[in-house]
Parts: structure tokens; sequence; C-alpha cells
């Protein structure tokens, strides 16, 4: 698959999973595409753990509430480590964004599926900072997204999306835009 045609193809999957693990090459392959996303002045602040170990995995999904992806055979938890870079400006956000993209695009390529989780954890109940505890994680970084990863059971639904004209102009925005 090319990698426009992997682009248009991607679609975040809340279903279920097949319960199959998901071999550690492919693991590794996933990571590796997010950590080759571009960071600012490559401050490279972007951390990732792919978790498979059955226990890790449950004690992990016991605590997100409402509960997601609890067939999933693997997850990737996504990492920032909020340092400053250019004139004192902190760019972990765009970094783990892209870094994330990157994810989905290889988890697509591959022939998996996932979605991103990032408010569900981080809201209110700060489901993140328990499962970065389960995970001993250091307090440098904060957890702030989670990517179940394996082959969809149910149809992948497409979203409606709105036209091109209605969100891509050239030159100029459209005057007569309401």
């Amino acid at each position: 698959m090319n990698t426009i045609e992997c682009i248009k193809q991607r679609r975040s999957y809340r279903g279920k999973y097949e319960n199959t693990k998901v071999p550690r090459s492919d693991l590794r392959i996933i990571m590796e595409a997010g950590l080759a996303a571009p960071s600012g002045c490559n401050q490279q602040t972007t951390s990732l753990i792919a978790v498979d170990d059955e226990d890790l995995l449950n004690q992990i999904k016991s605590v997100i509430d409402p509960p997601i992806a609890l067939t999933a055979p693997a997850f990737i938890c996504v990492l920032a480590d909020k340092i400053n870079a250019y004139r004192d400006k902190c760019f972990a956000i765009q970094d783990y964004a892209a870094a994330i993209e990157n994810i989905l695009l290889a988890i697509e390529e591959l022939g998996y599926k996932s979605c991103w989780y990032e408010g569900h954890i981080t809201d209110d109940d700060l489901i993140n900072y328990k499962i970065a505890r389960i995970l001993n994680v250091d307090e440098k970084y904060e957890l702030v997204c989670i990517l179940p990863v394996g082959k969809a059971i149910e149809e992948v639904k497409e979203p409606v999306k709105k036209s091109f004209e209605e969100r891509a102009w050239f030159n100029l925005k459209d005057e007569n835009d309401n």
C-alpha cells in the first residue's frame, strides 16, 4: 500500500479484537515508525512502551473506566518528556502527535487497527497516572496516550467527513464561507 492510500484508509477502531498476539517484530516496526517522527529542535521528547504481557494488559485495562479496548492483545503507551526547546517553548504535544500519527499509519500498513485514546485517559480522573504507575514510568514523563493494537473482528466504520471545499482553500480563505 502506498502512503496516500494508507492515510486515506486509516480509521479509528473501537470494536473488538481477535485473540491473536501481535508479534514483537511488528510492535517494534510500529514503534520505530513513531520514533522516526519529526520533533521540535530534534529534542525527541516522545518515548514509547509496547505492552503485550497479558497480566500487565489486564492491570491496565482494570484501571480504565469506562472500559476501552478490553480485547486488544497489545497497547502502545506514549510518553512525553515536557522539556523546553526553542525560545523556552515546549513542543512535546506536537512531537507526540506526529509520533502517534506515524504509529497509526504503521498499524494500518501492517493490517492491524487502533484508536488514539488520549482525552479518555488524561481527563480529571487521571487514568494515565494509574497506568504509568503500573508500568513503572519515571515521573519526568507524562503518559499521554494509549493505542490498542490488534486485528479487527468487527467492520470498521467510515466516518462522515466534510467536503474538501468546506475545509481547504487555495491562496485565500473563501470569503463566501459562513
